[in-house]
């Protein structure tokens, strides 16, 4: 593994052989920042992302030895980003979860927080899912946002994450937590968490495997400052720690100052 700069920010790169061996890491970054989390303030906040890296990790956590080491009834589970399907759509980030972890461990149901976005009113939906964060965490919108212990992301061939995508109006979003937004070139709309909450996280964590990331994680990490275009770019915590964990394959067009 290894670990450099980016942006001018100090981060972690941490480079692995495969896509197996990023779950495995993933899987051990996410058991040690809980048991820290819980060790430090009794409970353990996370967001989860949606796609096809994650599905490995998620498999992982839910069998041993994660499974019996995460503190399950300390723990609450958020989304980052949620397609406007309901949870049982094949493309629901939540039921992609639902299905291949949150049904195999013994979480309080009233400690997964789903986003709602099957609602026809996505507005009003990112307004309570906002709320319920804000419960969660004893905090008051639209002051500064509380942080997750950890946010897990990925990053997509256009260089989005959650579901800010290029050019989109989310990506300019200043003051809510959360807010639907709308995607021109999917013919789609999303909720996702914004940039200010995404930046107060004390962890977030960027899953990006397979040689066909290989294009936007070097225009990320390397290339000109264009948040507008590669929104992965925004992604600067405030105060927490930015790991980068990929496989050898995404990393083949990175130069040798960084990988």
């Amino acid at each position: 593994m290894k670990s450099g700069q980016t942006l001018g920010h100090v981060s972690d790169l941490l480079v692995v052989a495969d896509q197996a061996a990023l779950a495995q890491e993933a899987a051990k970054l996410v058991v040690a920042t809980a048991e820290e989390a819980v060790a430090r303030c009794g409970r353990f906040t996370v967001a989860l992302a949606g796609g096809s890296t994650p599905k490995r990790l998620y498999s992982l956590l839910a069998a041993k030895p994660y499974c019996a080491r995460l503190p399950w009834q300390e723990t609450h589970i958020f989304w980052g980003d949620e397609r406007v399907v309901p949870p049982e759509h094949p493309d629901s980030n939540f039921g992609m979860v639902r299905a291949i972890l949150l049904s195999r461990v013994p979480i309080p149901a009233n400690q997964v927080h789903r986003m709602q976005a099957e609602r026809a009113d996505l507005d009003a939906a990112a307004g309570e899912y906002e709320a319920e964060i804000a419960r969660t965490f004893a905090a008051q919108p639209p002051d500064e946002p509380p942080a997750f212990d950890l946010i897990l992301l990925g990053l997509g061939t256009d260089g989005h994450t959650a579901s800010l995508f290029p050019h989109t109006p989310a990506l300019r979003e200043t003051k809510r937590w959360v807010a639907p937004n709308d995607i021109p070139e999917l013919k789609a709309s999303r909720l996702t968490l914004t940039i200010p909450i995404l930046n107060r996280a004390a962890m977030i964590l960027f899953l990006v495997s397979g040689i066909e990331k290989a294009a936007a994680l070097q225009a990320v990490l390397e290339g000109p400052f264009d948040p507008e275009q590669l929104p992965a770019q925004l992604i600067r915590p405030v105060t927490g720690r930015l790991v980068w964990l990929v496989d050898q394959a995404a990393t083949s067009l990175l130069s040798e100052r960084i990988g």
